[in-house]
């Protein structure tokens, strides 16, 4: 949970950041409109690529750990079993 809040919060810090830069980038710009749209345009898709990379990492870590958790119940359960069985084996049959 920790985690997904995290991710949260620093997803909404680049959105805020992002905005508040191509603000300020176009209210103090030197340089010709075409321009100044190019460079946020760059500055955008460069944002683009941070965030789908970080969501992928996020994605690959909750796989990750889907995965140990799947192989942790698995194993406990097959103990769990046999435990059972162990137990069965000792009540007398009727």
């Amino acid at each position: 949970m920790d985690n997904s809040k995290t991710t949260s919060k620093i997803i909404g810090s680049l959105v805020i950041g992002a905005l508040a830069g191509a603000t300020l980038g176009v209210l103090f710009a030197p340089s010709k409109g075409s321009k100044t749209r190019s460079k946020i345009a760059g500055r955008a898709e460069n944002l683009s690529k941070d965030l789908k990379k970080k969501i992928k990492n996020e994605a690959n870590d909750y796989k990750k750990s889907f995965s140990n958790e799947t192989k942790s119940l698995k194993k406990n359960s097959a103990k769990l079993e046999k435990m059972v069985e162990e137990k069965m084996e000792t009540f007398p049959s009727t």
